[in-house]
């Protein structure tokens, strides 16, 4: 992880994104100062981010199918009404 190498031998896919927390923290006054590089960091190795945002996008995209077949369905039946 953060000696640079990654599973086939080459830089790690991460390790910049390491290369520059580390820096910050070692030049900053407080931790604070580098949250977002420690983010940057902790979404490369994890993608909790994108997964979030993924799953939000399924559930708008389910939520928006089932609202269009609730109202095909309370269509059907308005016809079904006037007939």
């Amino acid at each position: 992880m953060a000696s640079g190498w990654g599973i086939t031998g080459n830089k790690g896919r991460c390790y910049d994104f390491w290369i520059d927390f580390s820096d910050c923290m070692s030049r900053c006054r407080e931790p604070k100062d580098c949250t977002l590089l420690r983010e940057d960091y902790l979404e490369c190795l994890h993608h909790s981010k994108e997964f979030q945002r993924r799953n939000r996008v399924y559930k708008e995209e389910k939520r928006k199918l089932r609202a269009a077949e609730r109202e095909a369905k309370e269509g059907k039946q308005v016809e079904a009404a006037r007939a």
